[in-house]
């Protein structure tokens, strides 16, 4: 189904819904004249795939193809429209790039692996810098770093309209996954992006976001209490060790392991969703260690145990 949600802004939703991606991937059309900028191509489905060949008016062609972030509900069809369309795929980078030095040792070292959602195979064919500027046929788009959910992310800056991929929604948070996401990162581009006045924001899941204000300091507010209870929970005494089949049959360990972490502060959170919760946690706790406030077991990553320091 193909939206108009203003003059020249097109939405078509695909049909990949589920508790990550909310009611879908949203891909964008942006232009009003022969030349189009697809945002997001989304999930390679071939239904998702002819609604956005179809989508132009005619006489208009999609010229050029900004890619958020290589996860594969965004990125999968980059490649396959641009070869049905001559565009251009245009991104930072690939799924491993943009990392800070703590995720990329992560990273190369085995200690994190990457998340399943992680397109690696995703090359663009032009890479974006922050503040790169991409023009055609009466519009242009501003390309923001801003990593976080992913070291490559971008947002794209349309006037005063913000297309967020998964940086901000407005359904959801965002998932921070080490070793591509890095929680140190996403709030520093929660204040970049609150830097600058918005109108709207129009994420890579969800309906538009309308006081980008207001969400990008409650989304900052919500992880400072993560943070919180996260340091809460590392008060209190460490549990055995958690595998069922053997808790009771060892004494407690030094320190407190993810997922009993996680257990502790995502307390209403389904089982089912509980893994996304422990990445977010390690997140979390990464850069706590780094910042001198948690300390933890070596090499630090999801079998690591975390304390707080002794005084």
């Amino acid at each position: 189904m193909i939206e108009e949600l203003a003059p020249g802004l097109r939405r078509i939703r695909a049909p990949n819904p589920s508790p990550l991606t909310g009611s879908g991937t949203n891909s964008y059309l942006v232009g009003r004249g022969r030349s189009l900028a697809l945002i997001d191509p989304g999930p390679d489905l071939d239904t998702h795939k002819q609604a956005l060949l179809r989508a132009p008016a005619p006489g208009q062609q999609i010229t050029h193809i900004l890619v958020t972030h290589p996860h594969r509900d965004h990125s999968a069809l980059a490649h396959e429209i641009a070869r049905e369309t001559g565009a251009r795929v245009l991104a930072f980078g690939t799924a491993l790039d943009g990392l800070s030095p703590r995720m990329q040792a992560l990273a190369q070292d085995g200690t994190l692996v990457s998340g399943e959602g992680s397109d690696h195979t995703f090359h663009p064919d032009a890479r974006l810098a922050h503040g790169d500027r991409i023009e055609a046929d009466g519009w242009q788009v501003e390309a923001l770093h801003t990593p976080g959910h992913m070291g490559s992310h971008l947002c794209f800056a349309w006037g005063d309209i913000l297309f967020s991929g998964d940086h901000v929604m407005g359904w959801s948070t965002s998932l921070v996954a080490p070793p591509e996401g890095d929680m140190a990162a996403y709030m520093a581009s929660l204040a970049r992006l609150a830097d600058r006045r918005w109108t709207a924001f129009f994420p890579g899941h969800g309906d538009p976001v309308t006081d980008p204000a207001a969400r990008l300091a409650s989304l900052a507010e919500h992880r400072r209490g993560r943070e919180a209870a996260i340091l809460q929970a590392l008060q209190a005494s460490p549990t055995p060790i958690e595998a069922p089949e053997v808790r009771g049959l060892h004494p407690p360990q030094d320190g407190h392991g993810v997922s009993e972490i996680a257990r502790r502060v995502y307390t209403t959170t389904p089982a089912h969703l509980l893994p996304a919760a422990e990445r977010n946690v390690l997140a979390h706790l990464i850069d706590l260690v780094d910042r001198g406030h948690v300390t933890s077991s070596d090499p630090i990553g999801p079998n690591a145990r975390f304390s707080l320091p002794r005084l």
